[in-house]
């Protein structure tokens, strides 16, 4: 899913070439490492879902817009992403050589008719689109994934009998639309967008950081779990630390290998680039290299990072493994 970058307000430039080409890269990329703008994203995608029609389950099976459909990359945004902003849409990831795919498919195909619009089965055959299973990180097939309001919410692989399978649809459609069809009564009762997220994506869009960081405040302060707000002001502060670091703050590591504080900020600018694997093993060889005090304050700025980025990427996952090795 794409997202739009926020602007970035003019900063007297470096002298230093080298540091005006990394600043340059820092300012296009700040959207890029954790997707900052990925609210802004969501807002756009659900924006297309209230003016799309609902699924209409009179649709010819993996025909668009129906309760059954057949999704490559190019649909992918239409039919899945956009969709899940008005019902959730179950991913169906399949290929022809695949004997247990046969055996899901037609139960899945006929839970998604007897559904009649409540949920989408979206089926993706991922040897016509190697991309799309690379990044829904398709480890074997078959292989299901819920998606609701342009986030995987739910998984299982392998087939699995009828009646396990209307288990899963109908608890992931409770715990979601409760059921009802985009414009009637349940639907509407669950906005997918939080009005209160409009002052920080002006300030996003403005590039103003503090700005968007003090609106994301302001909900967590009333709300100190809301799903939105608690992942995007960790974004928006790393972002925040990132610019402050400046391009400096590499060379400035370098020749202070035992100087913790510039180490952190050297993975905070790291990170803001998008090098998240640099970023993360800078902090792992201070771990490794130190101990006390400047070990911990590294290990629980790296775990901050990790938050930052999120469990569901990869490279936390290994860099979680050897932060566990480098510390027993």
């Amino acid at each position: 899913m794409g997202a739009m970058q926020p602007n970035r307000p003019a900063r007297p430039g470096p002298t230093d070439p080298r540091a005006a080409a990394q600043q340059a890269q820092l300012a296009a990329s700040l959207a890029g490492a954790v997707d900052l703008a990925a609210v802004k994203a969501r807002s756009d995608a659900a924006a297309r879902a209230a003016a799309a029609p609902p699924p209409a389950p009179g649709a010819p099976a993996g025909a668009p817009g129906g309760t059954v459909v057949d999704v490559d990359e190019a649909t992918f945004q239409t039919e899945v992403i956009d969709r899940s902003f008005q019902v959730p849409v179950v991913l169906d990831l399949w290929a022809e050589w695949c004997g247990p795919c046969k055996q899901l498919s037609p139960v899945l195909e006929k839970l998604a008719a007897e559904g009649g619009g409540a949920w989408v089965l979206a089926k993706v055959d991922v040897d016509a689109n190697p991309n799309l299973a690379q990044g829904l990180r398709v480890q074997g097939i078959p292989a299901v994934k819920a998606v609701w309001q342009g986030q995987l919410v739910a998984e299982f692989s392998g087939a699995i009998p009828e009646e396990q399978a209307r288990q899963f649809v109908t608890e992931l459609v409770g715990a979601t639309t409760g059921g009802g069809l985009p414009g009637g009564e349940p639907a509407e009762a669950e906005e997918p967008e939080d009005p209160r997220l409009d002052a920080a994506e002006a300030a996003l869009d403005a590039g103003d950081l503090a700005g968007a960081e003090a609106a994301y405040q302001q909900i967590l302060d009333v709300e100190p779990a809301h799903p939105v707000a608690s992942v995007a002001i960790k974004q928006v502060q790393l972002f925040r630390r990132a610019e402050a670091a400046g391009p400096n703050a590499l060379v400035e590591a370098d020749a202070a290998p035992d100087d913790v504080a510039a180490q952190t900020r050297a993975a905070d600018f790291l990170l803001g680039t998008g090098d998240i694997d640099g970023a993360f093993g800078r902090l792992l060889d201070v771990v490794r290299r130190t101990a006390g005090e400047d070990r911990d304050a590294a290990r629980i700025h790296l775990v901050e990072l990790f938050g930052v980025v999120g469990d569901e990427d990869p490279r936390v996952g290994a860099a979680r493994r050897q932060l566990s090795a480098a510390l027993f």
